[in-house]
Formats: C-alpha cells, structure tokens, sequence
C-alpha cells in the first residue's frame, strides 16, 4: 500500500517562506509522478505542480515563480519551496500520486489515486 505523509505546514508571515516535504513510505518513489494540491476554507482543492518520476515539472501559473518542486528518490521524498507567501496562500497542503509515472496532463485532483493528509499553512501577520 502507498502511503504519503506531508510535513512542514506552520503559520508563516506574508513574503516569508516554507518548505512543505512528502514522504513516501511502501514503495519506491522512483516509479511515481508527485503532485502538490491545496485547499482553503469553502473552496475546491486546487493543483499546483507535479513532478514526473524523471523530473519534469508542471506549474499552474499562479504559483510560477514563486513555487519549486523537487525530489530525492533515494530518501523517498518530494519538496515544495514556497516563497514569497500571501494570505491566499492559506489552506491545507496535500501531495498525491497518480497512476502513472508521468504527470497527468491536467493538475485535476481526479486523476490522483493516492493522498496524504494534508499539512495546514497559514499566511498571516
């Protein structure tokens, strides 16, 4: 069985930064695209990235520039660097896992079969 545990949530100051970690745990991660997903309060959860198992990355454009994903197949595990935070940011922050080992072709939380638990990032003064 697949598992995913996100770490690295907090509350940070608006223009600050956080690294968000998901660890893979029943497998290795080498055959896995990752995904980074979020969800505010009353909203519907939104893609962000995804990181094929080669290494290819996709962005939605509102976190261009400001988001990074990487991985370390060897310590099984999967980063995202936020940088410059707004409030919007706020929400929970899940990473999933698709099928395949190629990113889906749309950041749609439909194509995921596998989900952490989410970590809560908060972006306030």
């Amino acid at each position: 069985q697949l598992q995913l545990v996100e770490s690295g949530g907090g509350l940070v100051q608006p223009g600050g930064s956080l690294r968000l970690s998901c660890a893979l745990s029943g497998f290795f991660l080498d055959p896995y695209a990752i995904g980074w997903f979020r969800q505010a309060p009353g909203k519907e959860r939104e893609g962000l990235s995804c990181i094929s198992n080669s290494g290819a990355v996709t962005y939605k454009d509102s976190v261009k520039g400001r988001f990074t994903v990487s991985r370390d197949n060897a310590k099984k595990m999967v980063y995202l660097q936020m940088n410059s935070l707004e409030p919007e940011d706020t929400a929970v922050y899940y990473c999933a896992a698709p099928p395949d080992s190629d990113c889906p072709l749309h950041l749609r939380s439909d194509d995921y079969d596998y989900w952490g638990q989410g970590t809560q990032v908060t972006v306030s003064s």
